[in-house]
């Protein structure tokens, strides 16, 4: 009888395990599998093991692309979650300053970017604002006598254009979780400030950040992982097919896309997904681990 009490859970937890093992588990097993074959276009049936070749291709191959991907994307999102945290802090200060008329019109308005479907800003973005012919940006500059510019032909422009975009995007969801953190925070810490004769940045560092660090450290490593797998913006607006601006912009993700569906490198492209993988879990647990010692403190 107790035998069959422990087992009551698994069975009712049976068909959970089993929905996870495919939809999750076996997916993972089977990209790792491909990435030791030398699957292709060419050897779609008759693909051989090749062991780690497409790993060592990848991770010291200058050549190969990955590398000089991987530098963009951990640029990318560095400078992405540094601008992003700085000014979503700095904008929630604004909207919780007392006296602020119309803050909840503010806050609405502010949830539109984040709210509208990617596809669909990013293509507004494309058409309306870095068009050269139709775009604000350039009727803006021919207005002030300056030349048009092509936003998106060459990588350093492209890569601004996409990380104000991206910005755009995601700024909301942040300024939202430190608005509601800042509401959080017992008021006569900053009375007791003033009476001491604090003045607005000894406020925010000895009482704003310290307060707020456990709140948003969740929001913000959940963002970090999103803009390090960030597709969308960089493909539609550089490389949609039937749409390519010329610039050679590359992200990780882009990269396995490419090697994917564009030159049909499956075990190439597997073992970046594979190595992408394994980034992701290991910044995942460092993260964990420093917040559960944050928390412990």
């Amino acid at each position: 009888m107790k035998q069959k009490r422990k087992l009551t859970p698994y069975l009712y937890s049976a068909p959970a395990f089993l929905l996870i093992a495919l939809v999750i588990v076996f997916p993972i097993l089977y990209t790792a599998y491909i990435s030791l074959t030398n699957m292709n276009l060419f050897h779609w049936a008759d693909y051989e093991i090749i062991g780690l070749e497409n790993y060592v291709r990848a991770l010291t191959k200058v050549d190969s692309g990955f590398l000089s991907a991987l530098l963009v994307t951990m640029l990318w999102t560095v400078l992405n979650m540094v601008i992003q945290v700085v000014a979503a802090y700095f904008i929630a200060l604004g909207l919780n300053r007392e006296g602020l008329k119309g803050r909840r019109i503010y806050k609405t308005l502010l949830m539109f970017p984040w709210a509208m479907p990617a596809y669909v800003s990013i293509l507004l973005w494309r058409v309306g604002i870095y068009n050269t012919e139709f775009g604000l940006l350039n009727k803006i500059l021919v207005e002030i006598g300056l030349s048009k510019v092509n936003f998106l032909s060459t990588n350093v422009p492209a890569f601004l254009s996409c990380m104000v975009l991206n910005l755009w995007m995601a700024l909301p969801f942040m300024i939202m979780m430190i608005d509601g953190a800042l509401q959080s925070i017992d008021r006569s810490y900053y009375e007791s400030a003033e009476l001491d004769g604090a003045g607005f940045w000894v406020k925010n560092i000895h009482i704003t950040i310290p307060a707020l660090k456990g709140i948003i450290a969740p929001s913000v490593i959940m963002t970090t992982f999103t803009t390090f797998k960030q597709f969308d913006i960089v493909y539609l607006l550089t490389m949609q097919k039937g749409a390519y601006s010329g610039a050679t912009l590359q992200t990780v993700i882009t990269y396995a896309h490419q090697n994917a569906f564009v030159s049909n490198n499956y075990g190439l492209s597997s073992a970046v997904s594979i190595i992408i993988f394994f980034m992701i879990m290991a910044f995942s647990i460092f993260t964990n681990r420093g917040v559960k010692e944050e928390s412990n403190e």
